[in-house]
């Protein structure tokens, strides 16, 4: 098996004295695991996906009712992103016959379970926008200068 070693990022301070930081989370973190991890953020950190599941959270809601609440999501992004998320099984998509077929869109219990914390993410976009900005405001001075 082969070992490998992390190099520090450029300016970061290594310390094997400060292990007591916790983050809550029950898995340890791998190298191995990074590529799921990744694949998992890519689906419910898009901003597409978030924005579905937000308003899934109310309900079932049919495909065109999801469009109309999204702001500038295209048939075929929503299209898209709801066969990604019933795929990832975060959505569950139920048809009802009838002329013309009628879709629903439902969040499953996995869905559901993701609610918060995009919520709770929203929530800091939100209360930080303005510190970003300035922040990206500083830097771009900063860049133009240099």
């Amino acid at each position: 098996m082969e070992t490998t070693h992390s190099i520090a990022q450029e300016g970061t301070l290594s310390s094997a004295g400060h292990t007591d930081v916790t983050d809550g989370a029950d898995f340890a973190h791998s190298a191995a695991a990074c590529p799921a991890f990744t694949e998992v953020l890519s689906r419910v950190g898009d901003k597409w996906s978030m924005q579905v599941v937000m308003q899934l959270g109310g309900g079932s809601m049919r495909f065109n009712q999801l469009r109309r609440e999204i702001d500038g999501i295209s048939q075929r992004m929503l299209t898209r992103t709801l066969r990604g998320l019933e795929r990832d099984g975060l959505v569950s998509r139920k048809v009802t016959p009838s002329v013309p077929p009628r879709v629903d869109y439902t969040l499953t219990a996995l869905g559901e379970s993701l609610r918060g914390p995009v919520s709770r993410l929203g929530e800091w976009a939100f209360r930080n926008k303005q510190a970003v900005a300035d922040a990206r405001s500083t830097y771009d001075l900063r860049e133009e200068n240099d």
